[in-house]
């Protein structure tokens, strides 16, 4: 992995009580050593693989404003993350559920573009063996679970100001209040909304199939072309590129997929990522809820499922054979 560590600093929020968090900071940068290198790589990648929300920040932004002058060498890295660490405490105390944690900025490069990226990182308890074979407990970064993350893309930042992406975080496991908390730390707004790009898609592609009257068949076709470009792009970390994914498909009469989208004024950028859940849609039907739960090939509508609007009744057909023997099972007990 091509990762450089340009600076590193690492403070901790230790919670005392119930309406205290004790600020301990650093006096000095971490060393970029072989662990601390290998963590940073660790942490790169668990969050690259993460579904991320984007943002930009506020004009008012003290973070960002405290941000450019230490790009400019008004302030150094360390005073930079020990006053934000202080803002971020500031932010935390408001929240009954706020939590103490391992806070660590980085300044890395990676592939020729440079990051800033934040967390609040939680310690765990486990066993370990040593070489006498005696079992003691120990302490470790929980990094696959972090849930308090935000990275920033300074290249595009600086590069590209109106950029509406060069900031994403992860929104969190306990729902929108730590998104709630972390961006008025950050002083940022929500920006693109990876979700609306993706079902803007699919509603483009369905609009597009239905303009050229394709039969049902013809029309799912279409949908799983669609589906394996843009998971092609998901595997490989790449976005959705609206042209690229224009030449993969046939045409549908005199104009191309991207020039319909144009033309009917479906807002899709030039590239947006792709979003697992909503393009599953395109080859699947699922949902969810009263305590059912359902999921089920898109082909098999019409043929071995049944849906009739106006009782909103589902008939299946051919039941899979490991429920249809619990069924059986179940049924045969009473």
């Amino acid at each position: 992995m091509s990762l450089d560590i340009d600076q590193i600093a690492l403070h901790q929020l230790i919670k005392r009580d119930e309406n205290q968090l004790e600020l301990v900071l650093r006096d000095t940068l971490l060393p970029a050593n072989a662990t601390v290198e290998a963590m940073v790589e660790e942490l790169h990648r668990v969050y690259s693989a993460k579904n991320k929300a984007y943002g930009l920040f506020n004009d008012e932004s003290e973070l960002a404003e405290a941000l450019r002058n230490c790009r400019q060498g008004n302030d150094d890295f360390l005073a930079f993350s020990r006053a934000a660490t202080g803002r971020l405490r500031d932010e935390l105390a408001k929240y009954p559920f706020a939590e103490g944690g391992v806070v660590l900025f980085v300044h890395y490069r990676y592939l020729a573009v440079e990051y800033l990226l934040m967390a609040v990182l939680n310690s765990q308890s486990s066993m370990r063996v040593n070489e006498q074979l005696d079992i003691s407990s120990t302490h470790y970064l929980d990094i696959n679970h972090a849930d308090i993350v935000a990275r920033i893309d300074l290249t595009e930042w600086e590069l590209t100001p109106d950029s509406t992406r060069y900031l994403t975080f992860l929104r969190g496991r306990v729902g929108r209040k730590v998104a709630d908390f972390f961006m008025d730390f950050l002083g940022a707004s929500v920006g693109l909304d990876t979700k609306a790009q993706n079902r803007g898609l699919l509603q483009a592609v369905d609009d597009y199939c239905a303009e050229s009257q394709l039969d049902k068949s013809e029309r799912q076709n279409y949908r799983q072309q669609v589906y394996s470009y843009c998971n092609e792009q998901l595997q490989a970390g790449e976005e959705i590129a609206l042209e690229d994914l224009s030449k993969e498909l046939p045409p549908l009469g005199e104009k191309s997929f991207q020039a319909f989208t144009q033309e009917q004024g479906y807002e899709l950028e030039e590239h947006f990522p792709a979003d697992r859940s909503t393009l599953r849609q395109l080859t699947k039907f699922a949902g969810s809820g009263g305590g059912l739960t359902l999921n089920f090939d898109a082909t098999l509508l019409g043929e071995r499922i049944f849906w009739d609007p106006a009782t909103d009744t589902l008939t299946i057909k051919g039941t899979p054979p490991n429920l249809r023997d619990q069924l059986q099972r179940r049924t045969s007990s009473k």
